[in-house]
């Protein structure tokens, strides 16, 4: 599949926001996060406006971006439209535990009114995640995409960004504290493994067709392409018959490996070590910027690595 830019933001700095939104909603109620209305008002900045530039980037993917509201109507049957719908929803929440947390500062935002609608904005930020991975799971002529290592990898990373995120907030607002490492080194674990496992469904599981299942000439024989259909790249073979080559396919794994993966880990185990901070601070930021690079290009293989079944008109001879 072409790995569009639009798309490829979209999903990583949504999944981050929603990630650190979740995050800021789970914690706030124990009363973990400062006090502070400044680091509050800071982190649900980030957060929100990640959201909002994240969809507002898959605006610029539509063809006809004003009529994206007709999407939210067709919640029954579309998971791009139960997205938008979930999208839209957890804003409500969200503007109330930002009220109760950052205005009414009610405990630190750890009760009451600040603790509900923390608890309710997380759950509809993983559902929002889970929908826009959902978009991709559903899509059964792409067996890259049609498993349930999908859903996993989108949330894992969600909340790997998210956590990387608050601990290099927390780390330069001079609150480093060793929970937040731990979340983060936690998260990254969990991402990482979510990641390989995904990776090795992939190369491991049997192809949803071959050329001889699709024209249903099998029983002749091996199918193989006499001459091609088009004179040049038409619409679908742009679009669906994306090829990225096995030698780049294998850089931008070990990119993503080291870069949104292995130095996260390191520096937030540096963070850790040197405790409250300058040091830890810097670490936590580090990890969070090698972070972001890293989901881009592991989103980027997402795509690109993706086969579409109407590749095997095309030439192919599996997918």
């Amino acid at each position: 599949m072409h790995p569009a830019f639009s798309i490829i933001f979209f999903t990583s700095a949504a999944g981050a926001g929603y990630g650190l939104l979740a995050l800021l909603g789970l914690l706030a109620p124990f009363g973990l996060l400062p006090a502070s209305p400044l680091f509050g008002l800071a982190a649900l900045a980030l957060a929100l406006g990640l959201v909002v530039a994240g969809l507002l980037s898959s605006l610029a993917h539509l063809g006809r971006p004003e009529r994206a509201w007709r999407a939210l109507s067709q919640w029954r049957s579309s998971w791009l439209s139960r997205e938008g719908v979930a999208a839209v929803a957890t804003f409500l929440p969200a503007g109330v535990f930002a009220i109760a947390w950052i205005v009414l500062a009610t405990d630190g935002g750890g009760s009451g009114v600040a603790g509900v609608a923390g608890w309710i904005t997380a759950a509809m930020a993983a559902v929002t995640v889970y929908c826009t991975a959902m978009i991709y799971a559903s899509l059964k002529p792409i067996r890259q995409w049609a498993n349930p290592w999908v859903p996993r990898t989108y949330l894992a990373l969600s909340l790997m960004t998210g956590a990387l995120l608050l601990n290099a907030l927390l780390g330069v607002a001079g609150q480093a504290a060793g929970w937040s490492s731990l979340l983060a080194l936690a998260s990254v674990a969990l991402a990482w493994a979510a990641k390989e496992g995904h990776w090795r469904h992939c190369a491991t599981a049997r192809p949803v067709s071959t050329a001889e299942t699709a024209t249903g000439l099998g029983h002749i024989g091996r199918v193989r392409l006499l001459d091609a259909p088009h004179s040049e790249d038409n619409y679908l073979l742009k679009e669906m018959g994306f090829r990225v080559g096995r030698r780049h396919a294998a850089r931008l794994r070990f990119i993503t490996r080291l870069a949104a993966f292995a130095l996260p880990a390191a520096l937030s185990l540096g963070a850790l070590v040197a405790g409250p901070g300058a040091l830890s601070g810097t670490l936590a930021l580090l990890a969070a910027a090698a972070a972001v690079l890293g989901v881009i290009a592991e989103r980027w293989l997402f795509f690109a690595e993706a086969k579409h079944t109407v590749t095997l008109f095309y030439g192919a001879g599996e997918a």
